[in-house]
């Protein structure tokens, strides 16, 4: 069947609106950034990552017109308050890009795995290969810089060894085992995570000028803080190095470079799609103990969220997606 005479799924137009808000709220901070960043590699970076997602905005706004749908209003530079005073440091931004370049991955793959047309199957192509060529390009400067963090070395077994017994699972009662290198997977990518989301929690609180907002951000600071300090405690007990925060990154400005209502979506944007990362480490967990935690972690994310949403939706700063037709409404006698 032709391309053109297949009309996009709900799934295929939810996907294309997700990334069309969160692509836009990541580029006001990249513009941002970019205006800041005095080192020159860093800087060019971000200014291909500005340059990489205006052309995808483009191909996103004419799939979404093309279908008859409204482009959302999404985050423009009247959310941007130029010339403002510096709030994050260079190795923050690089770090900043390294972590929202694989929340990037992520959604790519999945919004590839929810299209049919192969228009739109080739343009999430295009853009997970931008986000890969991206990825290693962050990842060898962090590395060339030093501030690359890796995650702990094991030291391999003699031989493979089958799990006998009911310890394995063990994490309260008895002799805890040692971690797995299939847990440390998640352990790994929900500490830098959390690090990142307390560290914009701390900068963001600074800068916001409502107050009901900045409650909202103190208090996910103190939530990120318990989760990194939970997470960071399984580790310690196999004496594990636990990530480096970063909130010395964050400088003591309370100058405020974004509308408030991007910075609390965008704390809202990352305790979303952190929980696909908390749910991978409790389909991932073998140890009771990482078990509990993770369940604590995703039921307090849902609270937390709760919270976000009221804000957002208290101030008319949360645009509604495509909605399915209402048949009752379209039903009712004229």
């Amino acid at each position: 069947m032709d391309k053109e005479s297949l009309n996009l799924t709900s799934s295929e137009i939810g996907t294309l609106w997700g990334q069309y808000m969160n692509g836009t709220a990541v580029d006001i901070i990249n513009k941002y950034m970019v205006s800041i960043i005095e080192d020159k590699k860093i800087k060019l970076l971000f200014e291909e990552a500005i340059n990489t997602f205006a052309k995808q905005k483009q191909q996103i706004t004419m799939f979404i017109e093309n279908e008859g749908f409204p482009i959302p209003i999404g985050f423009t530079d009247s959310d941007l308050n130029k010339g403002t005073k510096r709030l994050f440091s260079d190795i923050f931004c690089l770090h900043y890009l390294h972590i929202i370049t694989l929340h990037g991955l992520l959604g790519h793959s999945t919004s590839l795995s929810s299209s049919v047309r192969k228009d739109l199957r080739n343009f999430y192509d295009s853009c997970d290969h931008d986000g890969k060529k991206m990825y290693h390009q962050v990842t060898d400067l962090l590395l060339e810089k030093g501030h690359f963090q890796k995650d702990p070395y094991f030291y391999p077994e003699t031989n493979p060894v089958f799990i006998s017994g009911g310890q394995f699972t063990d994490g309260y009662f008895g002799d805890k085992r040692p971690l797995a290198a299939t847990e440390m997977i998640a352990l790994s990518l929900n500490l830098k995570k959390k690090i990142l989301e307390k560290s914009l929690s701390i900068g963001f609180s600074q800068v916001t000028q409502d107050k009901e907002v900045r409650k909202f951000l103190k208090n996910t600071q103190k939530v990120s803080d318990n989760q990194i300090q939970s997470l960071g405690k399984i580790l310690n007990g196999d004496n594990l190095p636990v990530p480096m925060s970063w909130e010395s990154e964050v400088t003591t400005s309370q100058d405020p470079p974004f509308s408030d209502k991007l910075m609390l979506y965008h704390i809202g944007f990352l305790l979303q799609a952190s929980q696909n990362y908390h749910g991978a480490g409790l389909a991932s967990a073998m140890r009771s103990d990482l078990v509990v935690n993770y369940e604590k972690i995703i039921l307090k994310n849902l609270m937390v969220t709760k919270d976000w949403f009221d804000i957002m939706t208290k101030n008319k700063w949360l645009e509604q997606p495509p909605l399915a037709p209402n048949r009752k409404e379209i039903a009712k006698d004229k």
